[in-house]
């Protein structure tokens, strides 16, 4: 499954390199790409995954890097 998200407050590329390094090395995501520039990010994951769970450790993450960013499902 591919779900995309908007990224709003990410202030910086090297902030985004470290989401999608941080995010890429969950045991439950296939891929992840972070784009500054679209303020978006795409996902890769298994279908029985738990969506809801991932997306909350992803948030996490995220708010370690970037404690303004957040996440909205597309």
């Amino acid at each position: 499954m591919k779900k995309t998200y908007r990224l709003k407050n990410l202030d910086c590329a090297n902030c985004a390199a470290k989401m999608e390094a941080s995010i890429g090395k969950l045991a439950q995501v296939e891929s992840v790409s972070v784009s500054f520039m679209t303020q978006r990010m795409s996902v890769t994951f298994a279908d029985d995954v738990d969506a809801d769970s991932l997306l909350k450790e992803m948030k996490k993450r995220i708010k370690k890097v970037e404690p303004d960013c957040e996440v909205a499902e597309q």
